[in-house]
Parts: structure tokens; sequence; C-alpha cells
């Protein structure tokens, strides 16, 4: 996502003209948009990508579990 949002203000830096971004190579400026297709590529080949998503399911359950419990006046047991 990182190199997404630089490619974005070099694109529009380049666009623009504005110094010193003007004078630089089209490649150079979109270069952080190949990155990223890289990084998604490689992300999604080591599992990244999905380890993250069922991470964030599993917060979201684990939320929803604990706000039913405190619905129902039950606290979270102590360890």
């Amino acid at each position: 996502m990182l190199f997404l949002g630089v490619g974005i203000v070099l694109l529009a830096l380049k666009w623009l003209e504005v110094d010193p971004v003007a004078a630089w190579s089209w490649w150079l400026v979109l270069a952080p948009f190949a990155l990223a297709a890289l990084w998604w590529t490689v992300a999604d080949s080591i599992g990244y990508t999905s380890r993250k998503a069922a991470e964030r399911d599993e917060a979201r359950k684990q939320a929803r579990i604990e706000r039913q419990r405190e619905a129902l006046g039950k606290r979270r047991p102590r360890r």
C-alpha cells in the first residue's frame, strides 16, 4: 500500500510538473507501481494475504463473542 501511495504522489508531481520530479524519467516515476504489483504477487504466493485475512476474521469473531457476553452480563474469565 505504501508503494501505491508513493506512486500516486510521484505521478501527480510529474503530471503537474513540480520540480525536481518533473525532470525525472517516467520509468522512475512509475517504478513504485511495479513494486506494488511485485509485492502483491509475492504476498499472495507466500500466504501473507490470506493469513492477515484470517487474523482479521478471528479478531471480528472474538469481538462479537465479547459483545454477546457483555450483553448477557457475563464477563470473560480471568486467566
